[in-house]
């Protein structure tokens, strides 16, 4: 176990960086109007003077070192447009708490929802007892999840669901960090992909594991079948899928890209779209390394998950067996 851990920590390390040289090259190739602010007030003198201050004249190799050098030390430089010269780690450090305040939640309700929804849908599969009605709505459920645009249910959700709560109460179609009744719709936005995700998965492992001899032997044993439901099969098909529920942050990122641009939520994913839109290159830079960081560490997490809820799982050299 330790052996695999320390192999798998080196590997995502090696992704991280393969990634940062990646996005690191391709954003020198970036114009360079994305490093100055007032590009266009500049004299000729003065870029230069300040692609030799940022040190963008120096061969790309010394760059890139430098920059791991820096991010090494915790300096991931200053913003050039988005607040001019302020340090990108005093911003990462405002706006993270935000995103994490969302991102958790998100989770929590997906996990909340999509799992009991999953359950469900195979209690009523032909294999369980139950009614169909509620796989097949399920199941409609997540196929659309799944096949429409996270954008478009995002902003099916901002439209129609703020129409529909205003019914009952007051809701402001914009956050604020003094009205919790602003935090829902968000939040369900967030939720909706994993939640599809967790109840189709769980639905499939259930129904795999019902058909498996130790189940059907506990049937004809005369056990019962909500008994068999909770204490065998659902622990069982609960092992495989824990491996989902850390790399699930990579779906909350994606979007939070867009959400908290639409309901104008002060976090990393709207800190990312304005950096993108202003041209801030430096900003754009460390916020791409720590979305990489957070969805690495996410798919790390999930592989390991699985040995600790099920010590019965061997993890080799080759991966799970």
């Amino acid at each position: 176990m330790a052996k695999y851990a320390i192999k798998r920590i080196a590997s995502s390390f090696m992704t991280l960086a393969l990634v940062i040289c990646v996005v690191f090259l391709l954003l020198r190739q970036m114009p360079i109007e994305g490093y100055f602010n007032n590009f266009d007030k500049l004299t000729p003198s003065q870029i230069r003077f300040g692609l030799e201050n940022l040190g963008l004249n120096s061969p790309i190799h010394i760059q890139l070192a430098r920059f791991f050098k820096n991010t090494l030390k915790g300096d991931l430089g200053v913003s050039n447009k988005y607040r001019v010269n302020y340090p990108i780690t005093k911003l990462i450090a405002q706006k993270t708490p935000v995103s994490l305040l969302f991102g958790l939640s998100a989770l929590a309700f997906a996990v909340l929802v999509g799992l009991p929804l999953g359950i469900l849908m195979a209690k009523s599969a032909a294999t369980l007892k139950g009614p169909k009605i509620a796989d097949k709505a399920g199941s409609a459920f997540v196929t659309i999840i799944q096949s429409v645009p996270q954008a478009v249910y995002h902003l099916f959700i901002q439209i129609y669901g703020t129409e529909l709560v205003n019914r009952f109460t007051r809701l402001p179609l914009l956050y604020s960090a003094d009205n919790p009744k602003t935090w829902i719709l968000p939040i369900i936005s967030l939720s909706l992909a994993n939640m599809a995700m967790y109840a189709m998965w769980m639905r499939r492992y259930m129904v795999d594991e019902s058909n498996k001899d130790y189940a059907l032997l506990a049937r004809a044993k005369g056990v019962s079948p909500s008994r068999i439901s909770s204490k065998h099969v659902f622990r069982n098909a609960f092992v495989p899928l824990a491996q989902y529920i850390p790399t699930s942050l990579i779906l909350t990122l994606m979007g939070s890209l867009y959400v908290e641009s639409r309901y104008s939520i002060p976090g990393m994913g709207g800190l990312l779209v304005d950096a993108i839109k202003r041209q801030d290159n430096t900003l754009v830079q460390a916020l791409v390394l720590v979305f990489t960081a957070v969805s690495i560490l996410g798919v790390l997490v999930g592989d390991l998950a699985m040995a600790f809820i099920d010590p019965r799982i061997k993890l080799s050299n080759g991966g799970v067996r």
